[in-house]
């Protein structure tokens, strides 16, 4: 098809005038419009001036003045142990209090004295140092408000001064032992128990170990490693022992100071025959390698009845042991430490732990305590586990304590489908021992004070000077039923809080 121009139109018309074209540029080389490959040469632009342009859209302009001060310093932070040691700071001793004029200590008689029921006993000032060592003081106790470190006297606490008394009376080689785990609500004063009977322990010249915390074995911070190649299943805690053996030197350094390794031990060859029991000790701290076959020679000098042939010179008569573990409920459950097949570890599978629960038990031919004793484990309600295996396993043993057949209708057993622990059930399984001085484990709720106790309890706080009430009857009950039937810790609330108005 031929189009409707003709050349000759196409030929007048006018052409533009160069001066309208842009010139030529020779920084750019000319290309095609249509063509899509790159120019050859990178278009090279100019830097832009180094003035200030202003604020862009939108954008704010931060003016930064420098102050003329003095400089300030960074704070450095605490040294490592700092924080935890301000944690758990134990106060003993309040200047501002008044002094306490008439004020009986612990020892051998007012242990035992019915007479003294009720009222506030003062710990003896060489004997804090040994309930420091074994850390019976707790931070959440309010030792820091009086003059002096005392415990009110209660009918728990004369029952258990008669037993430790009758105990300790005993000939050498026929002690009888005592088994009991503590229980109680929240704030009822079994960690103060504990510390009452270590005082007790202390004041008869007994050996105190104590197991302050038993959390601290399971929550993942203390090293630990398999036992041996031969029992890869059980674990050593090296930390915690070597702990444990300090704890025991520095407060039992009086009596074990005097006695003698009379046994052999073959899997400590530096151990000779003739030194002290404190030195066996700090042998297993200075080294934690050795920490665990330590503590287990230390553990069978204490319950040896006799000397190995040939070292009769080096062996007297041990005391009685007193054992104490608080919040033993963190020891029934899996831990925070994972096997090398990254499985969660029973409590049970350590050799620490599986020690201290199988003295719970009967034992095999002689008693767990030869040389007399007791074993005193309490629980914790302040930030304790909910297991219900050991609940039942708690029961069942003071079923057991109290006669009920475990075929019997009456014996507590679990519920159908809760599959609790058998573990627990089975570490608690204590039947009635064999030997007739060996006590059988039973279950110990601790309770409210008693009216009566109650009222001397306060009265202790209104002679200190933190009370300005009058004490009576009719008042001091009502404060026992306020303090949910003479629970000592909302007993000690009350008497921080009370004031007389203005």
């Amino acid at each position: 098809m031929t189009s409707a121009f003709c050349s000759g139109c196409l030929t007048q018309l006018r052409q533009t005038p160069r001066a309208i074209l842009p010139p030529p540029s020779t920084a750019v080389p000319r290309t095609a419009a249509f063509h899509t490959s790159a120019p050859l040469q990178k278009v090279v632009q100019k830097a832009k001036a180094s003035g200030y342009e202003g604020p862009r859209y939108r954008v704010g302009a931060n003016v930064k003045i420098k102050k003329k001060g003095r400089p300030q310093e960074k704070s450095r932070p605490p040294p490592p142990g700092e924080r935890k040691a301000l944690r758990k700071r134990i106060v003993l001793s309040n200047p501002n209090a008044l002094e306490v004029e008439g004020m009986q200590e612990l020892n051998g008689e007012t242990m035992v004295d019915s007479r003294l029921r009720g009222s506030v006993l003062a710990l003896p000032v060489p004997m804090i140092d040994q309930l420091r060592a074994v850390q019976a003081f707790k931070t959440s106790q309010g030792w820091s408000i009086f003059r002096r470190p005392g415990t009110v006297s209660r009918r728990e606490t004369l029952e258990m001064g008669r037993l430790f008394d009758q105990i300790s009376n005993e000939s050498a080689g026929d002690r009888s032992s005592l088994k009991r785990i503590i229980t109680g609500q929240r704030k009822a004063g079994k960690s103060v128990h504990l510390l009452q009977a270590m005082a007790m322990g202390f004041t008869k010249e007994w050996i105190v170990v104590s197991v302050p915390d038993a959390r601290d074995l399971v929550v993942g911070t203390t090293s630990y490693a398999p036992l041996s190649e031969a029992q890869p299943n059980l674990y050593v805690q090296n930390a915690a022992t070597a702990e444990l053996l300090s704890r025991t030197a520095t407060a039992n350094k009086k009596v074990l100071s005097n006695l003698l390794v009379s046994q052999e031990h073959a899997a400590l060859p530096t151990v000779k025959p003739g030194m002290t029991l404190e030195d066996l000790a700090k042998f297993g701290i200075q080294d934690q390698a050795n920490a665990w076959p330590v503590f287990q020679a230390l553990w069978a000098e204490l319950t040896a009845t006799s000397a190995t042939p040939g070292l009769e010179k080096h062996f007297t008569p041990r005391p009685p042991t007193l054992v104490t573990v608080d919040a033993v409920g963190y020891w029934m459950q899996n831990t925070a430490y994972h096997s090398i097949k990254h499985e969660p570890i029973h409590a049970h599978d350590f050799v620490f732990v599986r020690h201290f629960l199988d003295l719970l038990k009967p034992g095999k031919g002689k008693s767990a305590l030869p040389n007399g004793g007791a074993l005193l484990y309490a629980t914790s309600s302040s930030n304790n586990p909910s297991i219900y295996a050991f609940d039942v396993a708690l029961k069942q043993a003071a079923a057991r304590h109290a006669g009920v057949n475990p075929s019997s209708s009456e014996f507590p057993l679990p519920e159908p489908y809760s599959k609790p622990d058998t573990r627990v059930l089975e570490a608690l399984n204590s039947p009635k021992p064999t030997v007739s001085k060996e006590g059988m484990l039973n279950v110990q709720e601790l309770g409210g004070l008693t009216k009566e106790e109650a009222r001397g309890f306060l009265e202790y706080f209104a002679r200190s000077g933190l009370l300005r009430e009058t004490i009576s009857d009719e008042w001091a009950s009502e404060k026992w039923t306020l303090a949910g039937g003479g629970v000592v810790g909302e007993l000690e609330k009350l008497g921080r809080r009370l004031r007389v108005a203005a």
